[in-house]
C-alpha cells in the first residue's frame, strides 16, 4: 500500500521508526487492559448480587450485561472522536471519567437500580478499544498490523483480571477494595499516557461532520460484514466472560471464586490466541482463519450443549472456544486493518467494535432466559452452534469474494 493510500505523507513511513510504534503499542495495550478491568468489575459479582439481592436469573443477566452494550455503543461516537482529535487525547479523557462509575458503584450503589445505572456508566471503558486500533493501525505498515492489533488485544486480557482478582480483594478486604483498587490504577495509567502517548506522524483527520462520517462508514461493505464476524467472535468471547461465572456455579454448582478462577483462564486463552489469530492472518489470509475458527466453534459449542461433565470433557470444550473465538477476533481486525481507508479506521473500528460487544450483550440474555424457563442451557449453546456454522459459511462465501490484498 502507497504512502498516498494510507492517507499519509510520503516521509511518514520513515519517521515511524519501530521503537516509538513499539511504545505506542505497549501504551494502548495497557490502557486498553486497565479500562477493560474496569468494564468487567460487575461479573464476577454476580452471584454476591443475586444472593444480596433476590434476583432471578434473567435480573443477574442484565446486571453484567449492562456495561457490555454500553461500552459497544460508545464505541460508535468514541471511535469517530479518536479519528477527528486523537488517541493522546482520548486515552486520558476515558480512563479518568470510567473512575467515576467504578467509584460509585464500589462506594455508593447498593439497589438493583442504582447498580443498573452504574454499570451503565460504567460501559465507558469498554470503548477503549475504538482509541487503541485507529491508533496502533496509524503506527504500523499493512504488512505487519494484523499482528501489532493482535498483540493490542491482548488488552482483552482485563477482564481476566478481574475474574481472578475482584471476587479475592472482597473476600479479603471488603467489597469496596476492588473497585479502588481500579480507580487508582486508571488514575495512574491517565497520568501516564497524558505524558508518554503520541499520534502517529502524518496521521489522516477526516473532513465532514460526526452524522455524515459515521453513516458513510456503515455503508461501506467491509463494514456490514465485518461488523457480523464480529458480533460472532469477539460477542462469543464477551458473552463467555462475563456469563460464564454464573454458567458455571449454575449448571456444575460451582462457587464464586471456583467459577471466577476458571473463567479467568478461559479469558486468558482467548486473550493469548488473539495475536496468534492476527499473526496467521499476516501469513495465510484471515479468511481461512476465520473459517476454522468458527467451524471449530459450532462443533464445541455442540458439545458444551451436549452438558458432558466438567472434568475433562466440558473444561476441554470449553477452552477450546476460548481459543478459536480469541483467533477469530484477532483475524477479524486483521482485515479492519486493510480495507478501512486510514481516515475512516477509528470510525469503522467503533461500528464494528459496537456489533462485537453487542454480540456479547444478546447471549447472557438468553441463557438466563432459558435458564429461568428450562432450568438449563443447552438450547442456549445450541443457537452458538448454528450462528457460528453460519458465520464459517458466510466467511467461505461473501467475505471472502470481496476481501481485498493489503496492496488493493
Amino acid at each position: 500500500m502507497s504512502a498516498r493510500s494510507t492517507g499519509a505523507p510520503a516521509g511518514a513511513a520513515a519517521a515511524v521508526t519501530p521503537a516509538p510504534a513499539g511504545r505506542m503499542l505497549v501504551l494502548a495495550t495497557v490502557g486498553f487492559l486497565v479500562n477493560f478491568w474496569a468494564w468487567a468489575l460487575i461479573s464476577p459479582l454476580g452471584s454476591a448480587y443475586r444472593d444480596r439481592l433476590g434476583l432471578t436469573g434473567f435480573q443477574q443477566s442484565v446486571l453484567v450485561a449492562v456495561p457490555v452494550v454500553v461500552g459497544s455503543l460508545g464505541r460508535i461516537p468514541v471511535g469517530a472522536l479518536t479519528d477527528r482529535v486523537g488517541a493522546r487525547v482520548m486515552f486520558p479523557a476515558v480512563s479518568l471519567a470510567t473512575v467515576l462509575p467504578v467509584l460509585y458503584i464500589g462506594l455508593v450503589a447498593e439497589s438493583y437500580t442504582s447498580l443498573l445505572v452504574g454499570g451503565f456508566l460504567l460501559g465507558l471503558g469498554g470503548t477503549t478499544f475504538a482509541i487503541g486500533v485507529p491508533l496502533v493501525n496509524a503506527w504500523y505498515p499493512p504488512a505487519r498490523r494484523g499482528t501489532a492489533l493482535g498483540l493490542f488485544g491482548i488488552g482483552m486480557g482485563g477482564t481476566a483480571i478481574s475474574a481472578f482478582t475482584t471476587v479475592r480483594l472482597t473476600d479479603a478486604y471488603g467489597q469496596a477494595t476492588p473497585f479502588l483498587v481500579v480507580a487508582v490504577v486508571l488514575v495512574v495509567y491517565a497520568a501516564v499516557a497524558a505524558a508518554l502517548l503520541r499520534d502517529a506522524p502524518g496521521r489522516a483527520v477526516p473532513a465532514g461532520g460526526f452524522w455524515r462520517r459515521t453513516w458513510d462508514t456503515a455503508r461501506l461493505p467491509a463494514t456490514g460484514q465485518l461488523s457480523f464476524l464480529y458480533a460472532v467472535g469477539f460477542g462469543g468471547f464477551v458473552a463467555f466472560s462475563v456469563y460464564l461465572p454464573t454458567y458455571l456455579g449454575n449448571a456444575y454448582g460451582l462457587t464464586p471464586g471456583d467459577a471466577a478462577f476458571r473463567t479467568a483462564g478461559f479469558v486468558v486463552l482467548a486473550v493469548a490466541m488473539r495475536p496468534v489469530g492476527g499473526t496467521l492472518s499476516d501469513r495465510v489470509g484471515a479468511v481461512p482463519v476465520l473459517v476454522v475458527s468458527f467451524a471449530g466453534v459450532a462443533v464445541l459449542a455442540a458439545v458444551a450443549a451436549a452438558g458432558p461433565p466438567l472434568v475433562p470433557l466440558g473444561t476441554v470444550a470449553f477452552l477450546g472456544l476460548a481459543a478459536l473465538l480469541g483467533a477469530s477476533s484477532g483475524a477479524t481486525f486483521a482485515i479492519v486493518g486493510h480495507v478501512a481507508p486510514p481516515a475512516k479506521v477509528g470510525a469503522v473500528t467503533g461500528l464494528v467494535g459496537a456489533a462485537g460487544g453487542l454480540g456479547g450483550f444478546v447471549p447472557p440474555l438468553v441463557m438466563g432466559a432459558v435458564y429461568d424457563r428450562l432450568g438449563g442451557y443447552a438450547l442456549g449453546l445450541v443457537l452458538l452452534a448454528v450462528v457460528a456454522a453460519g458465520a464459517a459459511l458466510f466467511t467461505r462465501g461473501p467475505v471472502a469474494r470481496s476481501a481485498r490484498t493489503p496492496d488493493a
